[in-house]
């Protein structure tokens, strides 16, 4: 493929033989052609295929935020004949990085590492990489691929927060199995022993007093549930920095009451995007559906989905600088708490009634201002 400057000297080169030829002049027709031998040579000096097998390994695959990650190549010549270094792209996203590949001898193995961006959030495709073969002089480059695409997926940044805890009462030792016998640990009544109860579960000191068998009959504690709404609307955020720091704290609040073994359910503008049962396997799952979260516009409030969801538990707000939290007011009435956590505010918030407002610029002001919130 000819670069922009071996097209300039084709074109030239034909305008001068053709002019060179018309007026009878043989020094421009000289001249041409050996701007033509110089395309063609260049054209030709590509047209060699190296022959390398690549593998990639990126580690680690899922990463937060901000940390390390790395890719590794093993490029292998396959080929009859030496390669000399050889400078490459690895496709990352939407651009690349430049990796300099080591000369190779026939069926040697090199090792080339280099860091992956991880500002960003999100799925970062990573490859192929691209060998870009030119001649000495710039006229023609040529670009082949080599090795699988693999990606890396940038999820939120996290600090530990501790459980929000709703206006309920709840059994003071936490969530239990839904497979336990008979419910969970929490005490309700006696009553008489039926055919088919679990003897475990027998009084004895009240089957003696009675002289009738009774047993302990438990019921399942109400699990305290966590609902976080975040305002995707991109309109909420003057800064797109500000969105991701808004999805960074939605992971913290969503990671702290999954990782206390308790049901966590994320909420946008456009409906429901995770609901889990809680336990530290589920941290994993939210994380994963948050790294993919984007701002788009959103035609209608992400509170108009906390609406039409079940009642109860806690409730977390997350907007920007701009978004709507005066409404927010009513939802007190459905959940037994409400927190709205505004990222960079502009102005200072309005007070709302039964609301507590936590006004953040990064994740150490959020877990400065998480326990004083939620007592």
């Amino acid at each position: 493929m000819l670069t922009r400057l071996g097209w300039g000297i084709a074109v030239a080169s034909v305008v001068v033989y053709a002019a060179g030829a018309w007026l009878g002049y043989p020094e421009p027709v000289v001249l041409a052609v050996g701007g033509v031998l110089a395309v063609v040579t260049a054209l030709l000096w590509t047209v060699p295929r190296p022959r390398l097998t690549v593998r990639r390994e990126i580690s680690p695959l899922k990463v937060a935020r901000g940390e390390s990650a790395r890719g590794v190549l093993s490029v292998t010549n396959t080929g009859r004949l030496r390669r000399a270094g050889m400078r490459a792209q690895d496709a990352c996203g939407a651009g690349a990085i430049e990796v300099d590949v080591p000369g190779l001898r026939p069926g040697r193995t090199e090792s080339v590492t280099y860091a992956l961006p991880t500002d960003r959030r999100g799925e970062i495709p990573v490859g192929p990489l691209r060998l870009v073969r030119a001649d000495p002089f710039g006229l023609a480059r040529r670009v082949r691929e080599y090795g699988e695409r693999q990606t890396l997926l940038v999820r939120p940044r996290t600090v530990a927060l501790p459980l929000m805890p709703s206006g309920r009462n709840h059994h003071l030792e936490g969530p239990t199995t839904d497979t336990a016998p008979a419910g969970t640990v929490t005490f309700h009544a006696l009553r008489e022993y039926v055919v088919g109860d679990d003897l475990r579960h027998i009084h004895w000191r009240s089957s003696a007093r009675t002289g009738t068998l009774m047993v302990r009959q438990l019921v399942d504690a109400s699990l305290p549930q966590t609902t976080i709404v975040i305002d995707t609307n991109e309109a909420a955020y003057p800064d797109a920095d500000d969105f991701e720091l808004a999805v960074d704290a939605a992971a913290s609040v969503a990671a702290g009451a999954a990782g206390a073994g308790f049901p966590v359910r994320v909420l946008t503008g456009d409906g429901p995007l995770v609901e889990t049962k809680g336990g530290r396997h589920d941290i994993e799952l939210i994380l994963d559906r948050l790294a993919r979260l984007s701002a788009h516009d959103v035609p209608h409030e992400a509170l108009d989905v906390a609406r039409r969801v079940r009642a109860g538990g806690s409730l977390v707000v997350l907007t920007g600088a701009r978004g709507q939290i005066s409404r927010a007011g009513t939802l007190r009435r459905r959940f037994d708490r409400v927190v709205c956590v505004r990222v960079r505010p502009e102005a200072p918030g309005p007070g709302l009634a039964g609301i507590a407002l936590i006004e953040m610029a990064d994740l150490d002001e959020l877990r400065a201002a998480w326990a004083g919130a939620i007592r």
